[in-house]
């Protein structure tokens, strides 16, 4: 097995948990909050597609599906289309509603553009330096394992 294979098989298991907790849950059970300062499952599967479909486009060269394919306009948030969740406030976390078919959606979209990226690169590909603002610099392999990474928290 392969570096690249790996990977490949992190990002495809992803989906299936994703659906698992969507499956049968309500709008009201989406955006139910333990306190006042807890993020929602909506929020929580809205911000882990975001994060994915800004840094896998970013790497792979292309603009996020968030955009070039309409999903901002649907799911109409009161932010800017740019934004993906972090530093949120209590109340922009409230903001995120849905349903989950509209969650499921964007997330799969999101996935899709993923599974064809990293199905398509080879290990010296995880090489490549795709972010110096970080010292050490920041390899796709390292971006790739992060994402995975924040998918699965």
């Amino acid at each position: 097995m392969t570096g690249t294979d790996l990977l490949v098989d992190a990002f495809v298991r992803i989906p299936e948990q994703v659906h698992s907790v969507l499956d049968g849950l309500t709008p009201d059970q989406l955006t139910f909050r333990v306190d006042s300062e807890a993020n929602t499952i909506a929020w929580l599967i809205w911000h882990l597609s975001r994060i994915e479909d800004d840094h896998i486009a970013d790497v792979a060269g292309r603009p996020q599906v968030w955009t070039s394919d309409g999903w901002a306009r649907r799911w109409r948030l009161p932010f800017d289309d740019a934004d993906t969740g972090y530093g949120h406030t209590s109340e922009q976390v409230a903001a995120v509603t849905g349903d989950a078919e509209l969650l499921r959606g964007y997330f799969d979209a999101v996935h899709e553009m993923t599974a064809d990226f990293v199905r398509a690169i080879t290990d010296r590909d995880l090489d490549r330096i795709v972010d110096e603002q970080w010292d050490p610099p920041v390899t796709l392999g390292v971006r790739l394992v992060s994402v995975a990474g924040h998918n699965f928290e």
